[in-house]
């Protein structure tokens, strides 16, 4: 781990009996990290050798290789902070830099807290960062808009329904029986039946060709219950609306969706697609980086499920240097093809 050294805040930790910061707290900052075995330099201000006890030893000390001196008129807490920033470093200070607290927004994640006793440091916690709770939304959120800005039709409801079988059932059958009162749509897609087929063959378990395929959007903790019972939900919806085919029910993780809520993207069968039309590239800080790969998969049901593919989109997550705060993320559409399955 690489660590910055406040130096004019180890120093002044403690003072002497004339009320002088002390190079002893220096030396026992340097002795706990060599011994911890950390990579670190030491930033002091310039007006700390004026200052200090043990002026000596403060001189020594600058010529060292991985001691700076601030030049003089320069402000050393932005300076330290800038340098832990560019080096992805942490820093070791008591100082909360709460004047910077809107430049630096991860300041609270970066900062090492310390005590010295005995001449001996002691290293505390850092803060863990605090993330932003809606951050898979607004990546998904800001998929959505450059796929609609393409000019794909993507579904956006997201306000939910309470879940239960009997629920999906019938707001199926509300959808359908709205959408096709004059009957004229399925007797059009049973002429498209033939298109459909190739779709159908990566669908497991369906025997005969489906006029509509309803993808189910749901919470991840509601997932199993609503797959258990997307049979009994596609005979209802049939028997109802006194279709020859059964609908395909496709169950999917949606990360808009609240636990025990619901939403549906009905779509034709000729609707469908085979493949999502884009991979995501997500550019993100590295604070969020383990974060967004380990929900990935996620975002990628997300957008399929709105889109209307039967296959998810390939996601890349990618950490950028640029974006050096958490919850910051760039977004880049790539042409798909033959991308992740389900």
């Amino acid at each position: 781990m690489k660590i910055v050294i406040d130096a004019s805040n180890v120093a002044y930790f403690s003072k002497n009996n004339n009320n002088q910061p002390q190079m002893s707290n220096i030396l026992a900052a340097v002795r706990a990290l060599e011994e911890s075995e950390d990579e670190f330099v030491i930033i002091a201000d310039a007006s700390l050798r004026h200052e200090i006890d043990d002026k000596v030893k403060f001189e020594e000390l600058l010529n060292n290789d991985n001691v700076e001196e601030v030049p003089a008129g320069n402000d050393a807490d932005h300076f330290i902070l800038d340098i832990a920033e560019k080096e992805n470093a942490k820093v070791l200070s008591n100082d909360k830099f709460r004047d910077y607290a809107d430049e630096f927004r991860n300041i609270n994640s970066i900062r090492i807290p310390f005590t010295i006793e005995n001449n001996r440091l002691t290293i505390g916690k850092t803060s863990k960062y605090k993330r932003d709770k809606n951050i898979l939304q607004n990546i998904s959120d800001e998929i959505i808009k450059e796929l609609t800005f393409k000019r794909w039709e993507v579904y956006e409801g997201k306000e939910g329904l309470e879940i239960s079988p009997l629920n999906i059932a019938k707001q199926a059958i509300m959808r359908i029986d709205n959408e096709n009162r004059m009957g004229s749509k399925i007797e059009n897609v049973f002429a498209k039946i033939p298109l459909f087929n190739k779709i159908v063959e990566m669908v497991d378990d369906v025997e005969v060709a489906a006029p509509y395929v309803i993808f189910v959007l749901v919470h991840p903790k509601d997932y199993k219950m609503a797959v258990k019972n997307a049979g009994n939900i596609s005979v209802t919806i049939a028997d109802r609306l006194n279709l020859e085919k059964k609908p395909l029910i496709a169950v999917r993780n949606d990360l808009f969706i609240k636990p025990g809520t619901f939403e549906l993207n009905v779509l034709l069968a000729d609707e469908v697609t085979e493949y999502s039309p884009y991979n995501i590239v997500i550019r993100i800080s590295r604070y969020d980086e383990v974060f967004i790969k380990k929900n990935s998969r996620n975002i990628a049901s997300t957008i399929a499920s709105r889109l209307g593919s039967w296959k998810f989109p390939f996601v890349s997550v990618k950490p950028d240097m640029l974006l050096n705060q958490p919850g910051q993320f760039e977004i880049d559409l790539e042409k798909g093809g033959e991308l992740d399955g389900e």
